[in-house]
């Protein structure tokens, strides 16, 4: 393409000013070589774009045609040159984001809604997965930054740990486990329960069966579920028993539907990240998303590392 910004610029400079010689102090170009501009451009084009009277310049049609598609082109220019001014408020425009089931459906939205949502910004584009798809996909660059609730094992990302999530072990109020209300429920009766799982792949899957199984030794499977959310139904609904993280299940416990099982088990928590690749290059967006990311705290079941 031959046609260039800066040429639709001296345009713009001529028809505002009404001759070349007021033109080229705009443009800070000198009047032959403003006046040498404007003639390629019309040479290109193959029409005349001002009629000329003498010394001025008086736009015809075509000129009139042009006017409104030149104004519209620089000022696009301009916004693209805006966005990457350092200290220009950050926008999610452009951004791809992964986060794995539970972070995506339970915590970011909050996210957003803190970073860009008040301020009327561009929100990213948002893929929710397990972690094994979220890590893949950020190691095949399909995503610039993943939020994921498992660890990574990739050694061609950098992981950050974020904030710690609570994980607590829940049943519906009928459950025998409930029934045990005044006392801790011990060991003996945690291996003998139905348990409700994520599917392998899962940070959940990985983090629950991290949490439970040096001191459960085993779990005995009672149904197994693509998302934490329909364990947290099937728990409801008295199919088994499950570990969650806090902020998944604080509505049906607030509401009647779960209880919390007191258990003999120290205290369950597992961390979150953040993952990229290490040869991503961090645009000024990307790095103030990830920044904010880090100061994030969320009071349900959440803490900074």
């Amino acid at each position: 393409m031959r046609l260039s910004l800066r040429q639709l610029q001296i345009f713009l400079a001529v028809a505002d000013a009404g001759s070349t010689t007021a033109a080229a102090d705009r443009v800070a170009l000198s009047q032959s070589a403003t006046s040498a501009a404007l003639n390629e451009l019309e040479s290109l084009l193959g029409a005349r774009l001002f009629d000329r009277v003498g010394k001025r310049l008086l736009m015809n049609d075509n000129g009139r045609v042009l006017l409104p598609q030149a104004r519209q082109m620089l000022d696009a220019a301009s916004m693209i040159e805006q966005q990457f001014v350092p200290g220009t408020p950050a926008s999610g425009a452009g951004l791809h984001i992964g986060a794995s089931t539970t972070i995506g459906i339970y915590l970011l939205p909050d996210i957003l809604a803190a970073a860009y949502g008040r301020t009327g910004q561009t929100n990213p584009e948002v893929m929710i997965a397990n972690t094994a798809d979220i890590i893949a996909a950020v190691a095949n660059f399909e995503i610039d930054l993943g939020l994921i609730e498992g660890p990574c094992h990739n050694a061609d990302l950098h992981v950050e740990p974020w904030i710690l999530d609570e994980l607590i072990v829940v049943a519906a109020p009928a459950h025998p486990l409930a029934a045990e209300s005044g006392r801790k429920v011990p060991l003996k009766a945690l291996r003998e329960v139905a348990w409700l799982l994520r599917e392998p792949g899962s940070g959940t899957r990985e983090a629950v069966e991290h949490a439970l199984v040096p001191h459960l030794h085993v779990l005995r499977p009672g149904g197994q579920f693509s998302n934490s959310e329909a364990i947290k139904h099937a728990a409801a609904a008295g199919l088994g028993v499950a570990c969650l993280s806090r902020s998944v299940v604080a509505d049906f416990i607030t509401s009647g539907r779960l209880v919390e099982v007191p258990t003999t088990l120290p205290a369950l928590r597992r961390n979150f990240f953040l993952i990229h690749s290490r040869r991503k290059i961090l645009s000024q967006r990307l790095d103030a998303f990830r920044a904010f990311c880090l100061r994030w705290e969320r009071s349900a079941g959440c803490a900074p590392p």
